[in-house]
């Protein structure tokens, strides 16, 4: 029996703490709130359509779209968006130039909300698969992914990026010392300011389809996986060394992708280095409780709500949502109860 725990039934009744909504409250050890909510947002280009299938209730959107949805949510406290731009398949080739376009989707997205909305975080993605031919977050020389010459084009990517007013850089490729090559490139240039939140853990799980969908990867890829630079959904320990590496090297802080099936691995990671944490609730997760929702098996308001106190139960700092609006409103909706309830008391 644990030291700690003191009493026994009946003078000792757990459920007391539990009889009245202001003593649960009281009593909570976790809390969600909307500031805990990053947002990833799929932009795209006329040529796009903007509908897909595999995501309910997502979409991808034009800029000028995209701006309004920031101002309707960042009143309710969701203060910082993560960028996927969806590029025309005529764009891409094997090296990926586009990129390095300086008046590409991705910079003229950045520099239309930092010009808008400055007080919003903009989080970009450091990664090639939305740029190349074969989809792969990797250069290909041979058959095979080049790490090295990969490090060459993400310190690119991420200057380009920076130039156009990003916040925070978030490399996902999981290439081996990226973040010391792109933290070294961004200092070169002036970017010292600029945050690296890494994908310190991110595995090669089979939850990224509806993401390669929206981000129009997935048919680039085909048969082919990406099994040799991400993770292995074994394992834990590399985990933590792979967090261990990339805070070595300069990151700000780290993220761990897929999130709700591995919870274990953001509860292992924030005990052992205490540095910001953020997970990923990636795109099959969201869409299982939305279809889930659909066949009549559960509530998704009260669903997502759940799944996201969760997260934060068991160490996340942030997380990435794409239903970051939704449960800003909800979130929003409790609180002004809550005020009300306190102001006719």
């Amino acid at each position: 029996m644990h030291s700690l725990i003191v009493g026994k039934f009946p003078q000792t009744r757990l459920r007391r703490n539990r009889q009245k909504n202001w003593s649960r409250s009281l009593m909570a050890e976790n809390s969600l709130k909307p500031e805990d909510l990053i947002w990833p947002v799929f932009v795209r280009e006329e040529s796009v359509e903007a509908e897909f299938a595999s995501l309910p209730g997502v979409k991808r959107y034009l800029i000028a779209e995209l701006l309004e949805e920031i101002a309707q949510i960042s009143p309710l406290g969701v203060r910082s968006i993560m960028l996927f731009p969806v590029v025309a398949h005529d764009k891409r080739d094997e090296t990926a130039s586009e990129a390095f376009n300086e008046d590409g989707l991705l910079c003229q997205t950045v520099r239309a909300i930092k010009e808008r909305f400055p007080e919003v975080g903009v989080i970009t993605d450091v990664a090639l698969d939305p740029y190349t031919s074969h989809g792969q977050d990797g250069l290909v020389m041979n058959g095979e992914i080049d790490n090295d010459e990969t490090l060459k084009a993400l310190e690119r990517h991420a200057v380009v990026q920076s130039k156009a007013g990003a916040d925070v850089i978030a490399p996902s490729e999981m290439m081996d010392g990226r973040v010391s090559a792109i933290r070294r490139a961004l200092d070169a240039q002036g970017f010292s300011d600029v945050s690296i939140m890494s994908y310190a853990a991110k595995y090669a799980s089979c939850l990224y389809g509806p993401f390669r969908e929206a981000l129009g990867s997935k048919d680039c890829l085909g048969l082919a996986d990406k099994r040799t630079y991400q993770m292995d959904p074994a394992n834990l320990d590399e985990a933590i060394r792979e967090v261990a590496l990339d805070i070595q090297e300069g990151a700000d802080s780290v993220i761990v992708k897929p999130g709700m099936l591995y919870l274990d691995v953001v509860r292992r990671v924030k005990d052992t280095f205490k540095i910001p944490t953020i997970s990923f609730q990636v795109s099959a997760e969201y869409a299982m409780l939305k279809l889930a929702e659909k066949d009549g098996f559960l509530n998704f308001d009260e669903a997502i709500l759940e799944s996201l106190l969760c997260f934060k139960r068991a160490g996340a700092d942030g997380i990435i949502t794409y239903a970051a609006p939704r449960v800003a409103q909800l979130l929003t909706k409790q609180r002004d109860h809550q005020k009300g309830i306190k102001e006719s008391a």
